[in-house]
């Protein structure tokens, strides 16, 4: 099945992909790996998800940015592969930041929101490594930012 019929399954839509916000490029391919730069939770140019988890915005909305980070994460993967999904063979690794108080503690559990998505998507070649820290703030305000790396055949 075709990663966007099963995000229409989920109740989810691929987002356009998102400009740089800066000096870089959305993804690279080097080798066998598709290096996703980090995403931020705005879909579709709509600003969401801004704030501190613990402060402005609940555990719950920050497991739906990392959602959100997720699909444009696979935005840029699709864009990367022109579409072509059978050339993504897993993903290897997500790196999530999210924009916290001093004292939260649950990244894990905002990361998830991305890890989850992932693996309902992609099935046993959907999990990955991962690391989940927290940071006293983040580009534009925003409550999480997601990097990921795949797997891809040439």
């Amino acid at each position: 099945m075709d990663i966007r019929e099963k995000l229409r399954e989920l109740g989810y839509e691929l987002p356009a992909v998102a400009a740089p916000a800066a000096n870089y490029v959305p993804w690279v391919i080097a080798g066998d790996l598709l290096f996703v730069s980090g995403q931020i939770p705005f879909l579709n140019g709509q600003k969401m998800h801004l704030g501190r988890v613990g402060e402005d915005l609940s555990l719950e909305e920050g497991v739906e940015a990392a959602r959100a980070c997720a699909l444009n994460i696979l935005a840029q993967a699709n864009s990367a592969v022109n579409g072509d999904w059978s050339r993504i063979k897993r993903c290897v690794k997500l790196g999530g930041f999210v924009n916290c108080t001093p004292d939260f503690t649950d990244h894990p559990k905002i990361v998830n929101g991305a890890s989850d998505l992932i693996g309902a998507l992609m099935g046993e070649s959907g999990k990955h490594a991962r690391f989940a820290v927290g940071a006293s703030s983040l580009p534009l305000g925003v409550a999480v930012e997601i990097e990921a790396i795949f797997e891809i055949s040439s």
